[in-house]
Parts: C-alpha cells; structure tokens; sequence
C-alpha cells in the first residue's frame, strides 16, 4: 500500500515539476527557520552535565541587608553568590559527597622565553573536589590531592590550549608553570572541555570559555587576588585584603554534591543551623531563606536562555505555520485540477478514504522533501549565526533537531494538505461523468 502512495505522489509531483517545486521551497524555508531558532533554543537550555545534574546543587544564603532584600522586583531572592567567610565556615561540613567555592581570577603566566612572551590567563581559584564535582576530562595526570587545599601546595592544573602553547600539548605532569611570582607544578591537564552553557558560573557570561588554569583556592591570599567577576555588596568592603574577606562581599560560587534526599536535609539542616547561629552574632538579620538550587533550576533562575531566543524561537514557528497556511491555495489548485479524473475513479469505485489517504500522502511526501531542504538551509543559518555573533558556543544540529524538523516536515504538510485533500475527495462523480 505505501509503496503505491509513493508512486502515486511521485507521479503527481513530476506531473508539473515547477509547482511541486515551488511547494517544497515554500515547507523548506519554513522549516529552515525554525529549526534555525529552535536548534538555538534547544542547545541554550541543555543539560549540561545530564548524569549527576540532579546531585549537584547550587547554594544560596542571605546576607544581605536587613532593610532591603536583594532585588526589590523579586522578594524571596537571595544574593547568587556567597562571601569568603561563610564558603569558609560551612566547608567544615562533612555531609556532601564532594563540596567546594571558587571564583575566577585574571593571573599572569610567565614562560620561559624562548617558549612564549608573558600572558594574561583567566584562572579558576577553587579546590580539588572542583574537578570531582563538575568532572572535566583529564588527558593527562589528575587533580591535587585535598591535602594541597590546605598548604597551600603550588600544584596547577592546566587546560588543553594552554599546554598545547607552554609545552606543545606532550604530557607535562611533574613540569613547572611560572605563575605570577611562584613556579607551580602541573598535576594535570584536561582533555578540550568548553561546558555549555558554563553552569558551575555563568555570572559573566554563560557561554564564555572556561578558565585556562585551575589554581588551589587559598592562594588568594598571598596574592590578595581579588574576583575578575561580579562582586557585589550592601556595606563597604574594607581598607585592606584581610578586611575584604572578613566583609558582607559576596563572589564565591559554592556548590555541593548530594546524592541522597538524606544528604539533602541534613545539608539543609546545617545551613539552617549556621544561618541561626550568625543571627546570633548579628549577621544575616533577613528570614532565613537558604537555597539548594539543581543545575537546571539554578539555570533558570540566573536566566541563561536569553528572552530573545525564547521569542524567537515562537515566532519562527509561527512562520512555519503561516508557509503552511499559504501552501493550502497552491494544493488546492493542483488537486481541483485533477478533479475529472477523481470523479472517474470515485465512479469505479475508488472510496473517499482512498482518494483522501492519496492526496494527504502526497502531501507528506512534499513535507518531507520540504523538511530535507530545511535542514540543508537551517546549516547554513547555524553557519552563519556562529560567524557572524562572536560568542564561544558552536551551534549544531543534533540527532535531536533533525528529528524535530522532520516532525515538523510532517506537521507542516498535513497542515497544508488536510482540507485540499478533504475538498477533492468530497466531489460528486456525477458532475464529471456528465461532462465527459
């Protein structure tokens, strides 16, 4: 039976090539531009991390001023980022199976001459249960052992582009790395890892790269390294480095892996009890509102997938529906033209479900042509997206989002063929068989 639809529309559509064609140019554009806009969407609101993205949690507390919360336009929000002495304090926890802050920091990297000039490298100052928490690839060596947290030991983790340029991507575990005024030993490099979007901190840019270097957290204080990304705070920060810790400044992202609903409220438990322990001494005098926020709800939240891709992405398939709706004429035309010869066959006995099944999946056929055009034309689009907005995330089509443009191949040419098809199936033979 498919085999003869398939002759049958195949037919039809060679019958007059030009206008079958201008059917399947009008499904293709269609369908190009919103699995352009949809493809967009879909890899901006990916799971980044889908295996333990339900583990991992984002904390959140309010420390913010008694007077006035956080933001005026959302009332029960909390400050996105924590200070150094609370990430301190409630790092003595031994509830979560992996815990850890860290910020980014802008360091200097310092070759040796004939290797390369001194350059500015975006670092991430965070611990070693950072790696054991969001689990980048390593293509060689591993991370610090715990006990380099507390030394601090100088023990550097490098990425794959910055060991590919310091020492020409070969194995460098055991070398050294000058890194502003101290010569650090490479524990390990990671294999290419660009998370997208970058959940662990999307502050400054969910779809920037990741840092080049990854440092132990504590060197911050020989260096007073301050954070190279938001920094806020309702009371001033102090005359000094060690005042600046010590202050309400929150720019640590602290996450925690929890991998139990038990892990979870005893963690909550802490915090609670923490919350109300500083109460006590003064501090964080707003209800307590403590947040463990999942990787996806903290996406969310932080609003990672812009409002203009949202929108997009509805008005690109509201496009699709309005080529389909402006193909229903074309059909129409094409099928009354064959009406004659529908009277006759409906007169040797051809059934209306028969005529009807013909004609939709001959409509089918030019959706699915339509839908193989759209993806060709949505690779250009993506193409041309990726050249001319320079951002650090590639976008692609997927298994996925092939998937989707046939759907919607399908969708669009029912929605085109379903009343030409139920208009040339209804005629009466008799008008027909009077006329020949």
């Amino acid at each position: 039976m498919l085999s003869y639809l398939l002759r049958m529309a195949v037919k039809s559509l060679k019958r007059n090539p030009i206008l079958s064609a201008l059917i399947v140019c009008g499904i293709g554009l269609g369908i190009a531009v919103s699995t352009t806009f949809i493809t967009t969407y879909h890899l901006m609101s990916s799971n980044p991390i889908p295996h333990k993205s339900d583990s991992l949690y984002y904390v959140e507390m309010d420390n913010w001023d008694p007077a006035r919360g956080w933001n005026d336009d959302k009332p029960g929000a909390v400050p996105n980022q924590i200070t150094y002495r609370d990430m301190i304090e409630i790092m003595k926890s031994n509830i979560p199976t992996h815990q850890g802050g860290s910020f980014k920091g802008s360091l200097y990297v310092y070759p040796p001459a004939q290797v390369a000039r001194p350059f500015k490298v975006v670092a991430r100052m965070c611990f070693s249960d950072f790696f054991a928490l969001f689990d980048p690839p390593f293509q060689y060596g591993s991370i610090w052992p715990r006990s380099a947290d507390k030394g601090p030991e100088q023990v550097i983790v490098l990425d794959y582009e910055t060991n590919q340029k310091l020492f020409g991507g070969q194995d460098s575990v055991g070398k050294t790395v000058r890194v502003e005024d101290r010569d650090f030993v490479v524990a390990g490099v990671l294999k290419p890892w660009q998370p997208q979007p970058k959940y662990y901190d999307p502050h400054n840019g969910a779809f920037e790269k990741a840092e080049q270097i990854y440092l132990p957290f504590e060197f911050l204080r020989p260096w007073e390294l301050h954070s190279a990304g938001n920094t806020s705070g309702w009371k001033n920060f102090g005359e000094n480095f060690k005042e600046y810790l010590a202050s309400e400044a929150v720019w640590i992202q602290m996450w925690v892996q929890l991998d139990s609903q038990k892990q979870k409220e005893a963690y909550r438990d802490f915090l609670n009890a923490y919350v109300n322990g500083q109460k006590k001494l003064g501090r964080m005098l707003r209800p307590t509102n403590n947040k463990l926020l999942p990787v996806m709800e903290w996406l969310k939240e932080e609003q990672v997938v812009p409002e203009e891709a949202t929108s997009l992405m509805l008005i690109s398939l509201l496009f699709l529906v309005v080529c389909a709706l402006n193909l229903i004429g074309i059909l129409l035309g094409k099928f009354l033209a064959r009406a004659p010869e529908i009277g006759v066959r409906r007169a040797l006995g051809a059934s209306k479900r028969a005529i009807f099944l013909q004609h939709i999946f001959e409509c089918e056929v030019v959706g699915i042509l339509g839908g193989a055009l759209g993806v060709l034309l949505s690779l250009l689009g993506l193409r041309a997206i990726n050249t001319l907005f320079e951002i650090n995330f590639r976008f692609h089509l997927d298994v996925k989002m092939v998937a989707a443009a046939a759907g919607l191949a399908l969708v669009a040419g029912l929605i085109a063929g379903l009343y030409p098809a139920w208009r040339i199936c209804s005629i009466q033979p008799a008008v027909y068989l009077k006329e020949q």
